[in-house]
């Protein structure tokens, strides 16, 4: 297949790259499916983005592709020489660009709803994801306290450990503005 000399690459590239590298092989079920558990929570890709970029990495050289010759025929990714070093100097890469708060209830508080209506709701949503994230960050704990193995990508766990950690600050962080919110609505109008 002939490879495009350059495509951009943006967030959610990174994303289907540094999946397909912690899957080693996958389908793009696989990482609509591994994003759900894993990136969902900070960086959301719709979900016809895991069916359209691959294909488009694997066009440009990032990642190969192989079809099954029977039953689904379901395409398979791996991820290239080329895909790995773009990977890599995009991680090590220090800059980032500011966080961008996307939030619908913070958005209708401002244009005049009532804060308690909106964010009581939240506070049930914050508390699932805190339960969630916790569990992950218990398995991958219990990953990086077992023995080495050689199969294993310490780094790899290293960054998802610390990601939930992140992740876990964040809806603690959010669930204790939102007490304060809800113990003292006269501070609203």
């Amino acid at each position: 297949m002939a490879h495009r000399d350059s495509i951009r690459l943006n967030g959610t590239s990174y994303v289907v790259l540094g999946l397909v590298r912690y899957l080693g092989t996958a389908t793009p079920y696989d990482l609509k499916r591994f994003m759900a558990m894993s990136t969902e929570n900070f960086w959301p890709v719709p979900h016809t983005t895991c069916y359209e970029e691959p294909p488009r990495l694997a066009k440009a050289g990032y990642l190969s592709e192989e079809q099954e010759q029977g039953g689904r025929r379901r395409k398979r990714y791996q991820l290239t020489d080329k895909g790995r070093v773009a990977l890599e100097a995009w991680v090590s890469d220090p800059a980032a660009r500011p966080m961008q708060v996307h939030d619908e209830a913070v958005l209708k508080v401002f244009l005049g709803a009532d804060p308690i209506a909106v964010f009581a709701p939240r506070r049930e949503w914050h508390e699932a994801k805190l339960r969630e994230l916790e569990g992950y960050l218990e398995t991958i704990t219990a990953v990086l306290a077992a023995p080495p193995d050689a199969a294993v990508d310490r780094k790899a766990i290293e960054g998802t450990r610390a990601s939930l950690i992140a992740g876990v600050a964040f809806h603690k962080m959010h669930l204790e503005l939102l007490e304060r919110t809800l113990a003292n609505p006269d501070a609203y109008p």
